[in-house]
């Protein structure tokens, strides 16, 4: 049996809920069959985010970890191909750390691409009849702190660890004061469920269109 680690954020940028854990919760509460699901929470917080993570990956000794966070104002669900070694913070985290232009992993690569089939799992979550798209950039907040962090950590102490990230859009409380898109929980937590079926059962991509011109 695969044993998958999802990983969600706590609420940041004044807001009272985070989706991505909310759905992460709900795939660790009713798994695809024969997944071994997990879920941990991360702080919203420059390197204790990767503390909380690293230490979730020792407890749970996963085969697949998908990190999954907030990307308000995006419609879809989005499949990260690349983390990049920046931390270049436009707002403050949940503690007021605000790193400009610092690595992730000083002296660490350039950049990881994810180890997940993003493409296949894009076309996967399409397939149930929901919005998903390839992913270019996962920004140079939290979430690709631990993106990034994941990857290196794969690549330099656990070489049989495959992982990615998710960022997921606003959940419709989020956005009744705002013209911004937004999915349901339940939405969101079974277009999940589409990439961890997809990431547990392959690791060949599919090759389709996923690029983007800016």
């Amino acid at each position: 049996m695969t044993r998958v680690l999802l990983t969600g954020f706590e609420p940041f940028g004044g807001e009272s809920l985070n989706p991505s854990w909310q759905a992460v919760r709900a795939v660790a509460v009713d798994p695809p069959q024969g997944i071994d699901v997990h879920a941990a929470q991360l702080p919203c917080v420059f390197g204790d985010a990767i503390d909380a993570l690293y230490d979730a990956v020792r407890e749970t000794e996963p085969d697949l970890v998908v990190c999954v966070g907030q990307a308000g104002g995006r419609p879809h669900l989005t499949v990260e191909r690349v983390a990049v070694n920046i931390d270049d913070a436009v707002i403050p985290d949940n503690l007021g750390a605000r790193p400009v232009d610092e690595p992730v992993v000083p002296g660490g690569p350039a950049a990881y691409f994810a180890t997940l089939p993003v493409k296949a799992c894009v076309a996967a979550v399409r397939d149930a009849g929901l919005p998903a798209a390839v992913s270019q950039t996962a920004g140079t907040y939290v979430c690709n702190h631990v993106f990034y962090a994941l990857m290196h950590l794969a690549a330099t102490e656990r070489p049989g660890l495959r992982g990615g990230f998710v960022h997921v859009p606003y959940a419709p409380e989020q956005v009744t004061d705002r013209a911004l898109p937004s999915l349901p929980v339940a939405t969101v937590a079974e277009g999940l469920r589409m990439i961890v079926i997809t990431a547990a059962h392959r690791t060949e991509d599919v090759r389709a269109v996923g690029g983007a011109t800016h």
